[in-house]
């Protein structure tokens, strides 16, 4: 984190980015006392992909559900 007054953030304007970059965080005071923070912006999420297309890339079930659930019902009898 770095402090910096208004007449410093005026000059550093122009490298705004890449004092971000470095710092992460930048506090803007006046007379001593905080008035702004200045923060990165995060990096956008990864797009999630649509149901549709995540189920495409599931393998095909050979035997039914019911098939399965009803051989785990008799199973525990």
């Amino acid at each position: 984190m770095k402090n910096l007054n208004i007449r410093e953030i005026r000059c550093q304007l122009g490298h705004l980015d890449q004092l971000l970059a470095k710092e992460g965080e930048v506090v803007v005071t006046r007379h001593g006392k905080p008035i702004a923070r200045l923060l990165p912006v995060e990096a956008p999420r990864p797009k999630i992909r649509s149901l549709a297309a995540f189920r495409a890339t599931m393998p095909f079930q050979e035997i039914p559900s019911e098939e399965l659930v009803r051989e785990d019902r008799d199973a525990r009898d």
